[in-house]
């Protein structure tokens, strides 16, 4: 009867599978909006200002970010809960696709976060006529509790490392 149960348990880790799943179609939906910022930049280039134009590449950057976090949570969540991806075939994949372990994916995650609000924190800054005060408040907060999580997160990471307790 354990073995069993075991096996149902071990097993169940494939429920997660369809998540992965929706994490891909959704990162088509990235690159749709991708798609349309793009023409809408392009289409437009000629008579954006300097700043429209600083504007334009954050919001690309900004779903480039998103597109690559995305990835991140897609692969390394498999890899780590799912099961295990085979690279040795495919030697054109990047080497962090199969061997990203936990404690580095929150990492990642934490990072890509921290770098699309400070995304969104320039653009803000770009645009400081048109926010109040509240609101640049706001992505500054919103942006250094990011921060200080990851820095905090990182530190947490260390300590467990140092203490022989690596977070597998």
């Amino acid at each position: 009867m354990e073995k069993w149960i075991e096996r149902g348990l071990v097993a169940s880790r494939w429920v997660l599978a369809p998540f992965y799943i929706g994490l891909v179609i959704a990162l088509f939906v990235v690159l749709l909006k991708f798609g349309q910022e793009l023409l809408h930049f392009v289409g437009g280039a000629y008579t954006l200002t300097p700043k429209q134009t600083v504007l334009g590449v954050l919001e690309l950057v900004d779903l480039a970010l998103l597109g690559s976090l995305v990835l991140i949570v897609i692969f390394s969540g498999y890899e780590n809960f799912v099961s295990k991806i085979d690279g040795a075939e495919h030697l054109s994949w990047p080497n962090w696709m199969t061997k990203v372990d936990f404690a580095g994916l929150k990492l990642k995650l934490l990072a890509s976060i921290v770098l699309i609000s400070a995304i969104e924190l320039l653009k803000g800054f770009m645009q400081i006529k048109d926010l109040s005060d509240r609101d640049l408040y706001w992505l500054v907060g919103v942006h250094m509790v990011f921060m200080v999580s990851g820095v905090l997160l990182a530190f947490s990471d260390l300590l467990q490392a140092k203490a022989g307790h690596p977070d597998d």
